[in-house]
């Protein structure tokens, strides 16, 4: 797509060192077969406590994620500043389900939200609920289940946690993404972000929820949430996704027999993300939002919305985000043309970083087209280095 085409561009900021690395990455990721065995072997590495961080830091590591730390993020923060883009720092360490986890990682959420306060190339936070709180408790509030003593400790916990994270992003004026999960946990997530949202969204929009766009039903959500914040007056933030959990959604409502709450074709949610676009900007007065999206289509359409409403490509309003290591054809060109855009950039110990990376490699294998772009634009930029 001609919007995206300038190769330099892209590659402006890397070594022919990244060139490589990169190249040699998405060539494994692009095989299903290598990447079963990538994934199988790191899990198994992990299991016998195989040492296997060099390894890992030195190929996969360091194509998807920032630092082991904030302060050793600090050079892919700058870096990617150089050309225009921010950084939304996730700090990603997965699956913990003990108190002293979710209390550390809370308090690691509140630094990247300090950290946002100092510096103007981070213009959001985020966190991921199942970082804070056990997995287990969020599929019985969603189910609306009784809880027994030490299981509504555990929701009354949950939500101290969430509000003091919110707090401190409202009171810092630091705007903050909290993630969607699997569709059966999602509604205890929606329930209290939507509490927040009331809380703290007055005047301006500071907490954020995330629509899946493969679900079926969240463009009726959308409509509900937007027509109770016009009657309630209070402002909306939205990261629209296309969604993580794709298999897992089809293969457990056919596993347990209900009804599939995910679009099986691609092309279904590729019209209810655009349709959420269209009605976030029609909407701009009441609802900010960011565009989380690797296709190249939805975000050459987003651009096209915010031409036909006489917006500026930087309103602050309306962003665009990309995984660092991808998609930097679609993050960089945005940003060489004037849009408001951030790389979300992932950081943690290697170690507990593992998952997120397993994670990163099998959707990539997934998503129809997204390797053969990658290894197609880092090809033509290794030609045209060798032709200068």
């Amino acid at each position: 797509m001609e919007l995206f085409d300038d190769i330099k561009v892209t590659y402006d900021d890397k070594s022919d060192k990244d060139l490589n690395r990169a190249y040699f990455l998405f060539k494994i990721i692009s095989r299903p077969f290598f990447t079963k065995i990538l994934t199988s072997v790191l899990q198994l590495a992990i299991k016998i406590r195989f040492p296997i961080k060099g390894i890992i830091k030195a190929i996969i590591y360091k194509q998807f994620c920032g630092g082991t730390s904030i302060q050793a993020s600090q050079s892919t923060i700058d870096n990617l500043w150089k050309s225009g883009i921010g950084t939304i720092l996730n700090f990603s360490a997965e699956g913990k389900e003990n108190l002293e986890d979710f209390t550390r990682t809370k308090e690691e959420i509140i630094a990247t939200i300090q950290k946002a306060n100092q510096s103007e190339n981070i213009p959001f936070a985020v966190f991921k609920p199942t970082a804070i709180t056990s997995f287990s408790l969020l599929e019985k509030i969603t189910k609306k289940e009784n809880l027994n003593k030490q299981e509504l400790e555990g929701k009354k916990e949950f939500e101290s946690r969430v509000n003091e994270i919110c707090k401190i992003a409202f009171e810092l004026k630091v705007p903050l993404f909290i993630d969607a999960e699997e569709s059966w946990i999602q509604g205890a997530i929606d329930e209290i972000v939507m509490e927040m949202m009331k809380k703290f969204n007055g005047e301006k929009t500071w907490i954020f929820n995330t629509l899946q766009l493969y679900r079926k039903d969240r463009i009726s959500y959308l409509k509900e949430i937007l027509s109770d914040a016009k009657n309630k007056n209070y402002l909306i933030g939205l990261k629209l996704v296309r969604g993580a959990y794709h298999k897992q959604e089809i293969e457990r409502a056919d596993h347990l027999d209900y009804p599939c709450p995910v679009h099986k074709k691609k092309e279904d949610t590729d019209k209810d993300f655009n349709l959420a676009q269209k009605i976030c900007i029609e909407n701009i007065g009441r609802i900010s939002f960011c565009s989380a999206t690797h296709n190249e289509e939805s975000a050459a359409y987003l651009t096209d919305l915010i031409s036909q409403q006489n917006l500026k490509k930087n309103d602050k309003r309306i962003l665009f985000s990309q995984l660092l290591g991808m998609s930097d054809h679609i993050t960089y060109n945005l940003a060489n043309k004037g849009y408001f855009i951030a790389k979300y950039v992932p950081y943690g110990p290697v170690k507990d970083m593992i998952p997120y990376l397993i994670r990163r490699a099998e959707e990539n294998t997934s998503i129809a087209g997204q390797m053969s772009r990658e290894l197609t634009n880092i090809i033509k930029e290794k030609k045209r280095r060798k032709n200068i």
